[in-house]
């Protein structure tokens, strides 16, 4: 199986920082979902939250695939949390999903979350999913999770300028602990892509930016190639998770795949930076 999973938000929702065509139609989706399937992909990442992706999904059929998505906040209440996850089966049109995720880790330090956390298990052994997990920003939140709780599947940040979780050992950690870890935002929302449309709000690591530019060009890859090999070829992550909004890009994403020694990263140790809900845009 491919260690590409293919995240949708973009089926549900106009995403991405550099995003110039919307939201992806419907027949483009199915296009989509058929050829990821063609070059055995065999993950997708959703959340309820991903406006109407679930639908979009259940609609075309998502059998074929294993499916991860993540829980509405806690502060909602537990009955609620719940509801949501089985409104997702039915939007999904499926019995069973193999992952789900707690979407906000604050839910984690709530209250009621040893009852929430009961309920999953029993959801579990029920075999409605497969994995109890959490989907995480921040190394000190990893960290947190490490401290003080046993799961299955963690999704985590990561990307050729962001190895916060390499240099802090929680990569390594999660893989003794037998944790299945997906990447996401392994081209930064775009960025990593294309450095010529950034407005202002970036110009402050125009730089470093450069300085990674030339790096890349040196290597004799593209900056897509370089960005997305070194996410493949760190050995602790299970799977890359790649957004696209048609078959065009994604055609475009398999091409990049490249039997590659490890590349080097080019971290750049600026929370204002790595994090997008940050970004002043």
């Amino acid at each position: 199986m491919s260690k590409l999973a293919l995240g949708t938000v973009q089926f549900g929702l106009d995403y991405g920082i550099l995003n110039t065509t919307g939201q992806a139609p419907l027949e483009e989706v199915k296009k989509v979902l058929k050829l990821a399937k063609e070059h055995n992909i065999d993950t997708l990442d959703t959340a309820s939250s991903y406006g109407n992706s679930e639908e979009v999904l259940g609609k075309i059929g998502v059998n074929d695939f294993k499916i991860v998505t993540k829980t509405i906040s806690l502060q909602l209440g537990v009955d609620n949390v719940l509801q949501s996850f089985y409104q997702s089966l039915t939007d999904l049109n499926t019995t069973n999903v193999d992952g789900l995720l707690i979407h906000n880790i604050e839910d984690a330090k709530d209250k009621q979350f040893d009852i929430l956390y009961k309920e999953l298990d029993k959801l579990k052994k029920d075999k409605l999913i497969n994995k109890i997990g959490f989907s995480t920003y921040t190394p000190d939140q990893v960290d947190f999770l490490l401290d003080n709780f046993d799961f299955d599947l963690i999704q985590v940040p990561f990307n050729v300028f962001d190895t916060r979780l390499i240099e802090g050992n929680q990569l390594n950690l999660l893989n003794k602990k037998d944790v299945e870890i997906h990447a996401r935002s392994v081209f930064l929302q775009g960025i990593l892509l294309n450095f010529k449309y950034l407005d202002s709000s970036f110009s402050k690591w125009t730089t470093q930016f450069d300085d990674y530019q030339k790096m890349v060009k040196n290597s004799g890859l593209s900056l897509l190639e370089y960005a997305l090999n070194f996410a493949l070829n760190t050995q602790e992550i299970d799977k890359v998770l790649v957004g696209v909004n048609n078959e065009k890009q994604l055609r475009e994403v398999f091409k990049s795949v490249k039997e590659q020694e490890a590349l080097s990263s080019y971290s750049i140790c600026d929370v204002n930076l790595l994090n997008p809900s940050l970004w002043k845009t």
